[in-house]
């Protein structure tokens, strides 16, 4: 059988890395990206060491050379993408403020998620069963921030925006792939203890990752459009 093609964006690390790991325990030949190849190779290297099929791919996502070249490699290695996994982002705040960060942060969580989903779109709906998980987060939630007075106090404005942002994205892209095998959802990883998510965190990568790995293997008759924790819908 024919294995499955999954591309993991920032995948060298983190909640990425674990996404790599389990579709990989899944079947899938797993493309681990990130921006600096070396970091790509240490980690698929230690995942290959798990008798894992996972190969290195340099792709910074915010780079349209990069992200180019990967759909072109895509293209002549395999013929098709059976899935992506947008999980690339960053959170500069509180660190930084100012426009320039904003920017930054839209850069990298909006406007490279979308630009590599557009890339590689021609490529997904060569799969049979196409799959495309945009890492996001609860803080994107609308519902959220304005009913959770913690959440809205813990929300930094670019970080929690791009995520609405992204949130919209999954939306209007279902929407236009509704007559299509392919589906699209955003994913909430959970509060996880990453680089990101600091050690107070209450879970682990391995929990982290389920939810992305889960919305990558949807059946035909699964949910598009939709924000997803584990098994459970949240709101926009």
């Amino acid at each position: 059988m024919t294995r499955k093609i999954a591309l993991v964006t920032g995948g060298n690390k983190g909640i990425g890395f674990e996404v790599a790991r389990q579709l990989g325990q899944a079947g899938f030949t797993v493309l681990l990206a990130a921006r600096d190849v070396a970091k790509a190779r240490a980690a698929a290297t230690k995942l290959s060491q798990e008798k894992l099929d996972v190969r290195p791919v340099e792709l910074d996502v915010t780079k349209a050379e990069q992200r180019a070249a990967v759909a072109a490699f895509i293209g002549q290695e395999f013929g098709h993408l059976d899935v992506l996994i947008n999980n690339a982002g960053i959170n500069l705040e509180p660190k930084r403020s100012g426009a320039e960060m904003f920017r930054e942060t839209y850069e990298t969580n909006v406007i490279a998620p979308n630009e590599l989903t557009q890339v590689l779109l021609p490529l997904i709906q060569k799969s049979e069963a196409g799959r495309i998980v945009n890492q996001s987060s609860v803080i994107g939630s609308l519902t959220v921030i304005s009913s959770d007075a913690q959440a809205a106090a813990w929300a930094g404005p670019a970080y929690a925006s791009s995520k609405a942002a992204l949130n919209m994205l999954t939306v209007l892209q279902a929407t236009r792939l509704k007559d299509t095998k392919v589906k699209i959802n955003s994913a909430h990883p959970g509060w996880v203890k990453t680089e990101l998510g600091g050690d107070g965190a209450p879970l682990d990568v391995t929990t982290g990752a389920k939810t992305a790995v889960r919305l990558a293997q949807l059946p035909a008759d699964g949910p598009s459009g939709k924000f997803f924790h584990l098994d459970d819908a949240l709101p926009w």
